[in-house]
């Protein structure tokens, strides 16, 4: 992990948690976080937590984010949601995950329209890219991850801010380590984000963005095997799914993170 981008662990609650629930359980995450600073922490709730959420992440530095959001400001479009509405409440929005792609149509194009509309609005996304078992098997995942990034975030602009951030996260999950239990090496999703990611980042913005651009790992990532992936030159943090329901679970993998510092 390059010491020069901030660590970065997002936690993908997805279907998951009642608004009752959900206060259940960030207390006991405010509390274990609560003196790591090397890394940056994001929960991303339902949309009907968001608020319960954010109101008890008042007064921390763990940041909320949505898992979704519509490219369009507003309109007769019954049960989206827009940018401005996610603006509202939180810094970060989840966008093109593999199962919205699977489950609800989205393309590489559609994508490419969210994520405009969320860095006009100031939103950070968190760009989800990653091939099939069948495409990785097929020898595909160069054309393939290659082709997300490139559509993906075509006819944007990006620079680094102030602080020498860049307003972008991607997130590298391949589609058949996702809640399969089956996560790639850290080797493997490395040399992706080193030889395929970073290099299609820099033709788009140039090289002094893709090394600034922070590159999660997602699927399957446990307390257990998430310091494989740390580790790593080119991953910055994961996006974790199913071990970010579980607090002691979550605290875990953000402690690896801040260990590989």
């Amino acid at each position: 992990m390059s010491g020069k981008r901030i660590p970065l662990v997002a936690g993908n609650w997805k279907m998951y948690k009642t608004i009752a629930e959900a206060r259940q359980l960030v207390p006991d995450l405010v509390r274990g976080l609560a003196n790591v600073e090397e890394v940056e922490k994001v929960i991303c709730p339902p949309f009907t937590a968001l608020m319960a959420v954010k109101a008890l992440l008042e007064g921390t530095d763990i940041g909320l984010g949505a898992q979704n959001m519509y490219w369009e400001s507003e309109g007769a479009f019954t049960g989206e949601i827009s940018s401005k509405m996610v603006a509202e409440l939180c810094r970060y929005v989840i966008l093109g995950h593999s199962e919205r792609r699977t489950y609800f149509g989205e393309t590489d194009e559609t994508v490419n329209r969210k994520v405009r509309a969320a860095l006009e609005v100031g939103l950070i996304p968190i760009v989800c890219i990653g091939e099939t078992l069948a495409e990785n098997e097929a020898g595909k995942t160069q054309a393939f991850i290659t082709r997300q990034v490139q559509v993906g975030l075509s006819g944007i602009q990006l620079q680094q801010t102030v602080n020498g951030g860049i307003p972008l996260v991607i997130a590298y999950e391949p589609v058949w380590a996702i809640g399969t239990g089956k996560a790639a090496t850290g080797e493997f999703a490395n040399q992706v984000v080193r030889d395929l990611i970073r290099p299609t980042l820099s033709t788009l913005f140039g090289e002094e963005v893709a090394h600034s651009v922070r590159v999660l790992y997602g699927g399957s990532v446990k307390a257990g095997n998430a310091a494989e992936f740390f580790n790593q030159s080119d991953i910055d943090g994961a996006l974790v799914g199913g071990a970010s329901l579980k607090a002691e679970e979550f605290i875990g993998i953000v402690k690896a993170a801040v260990e590989s510092v």
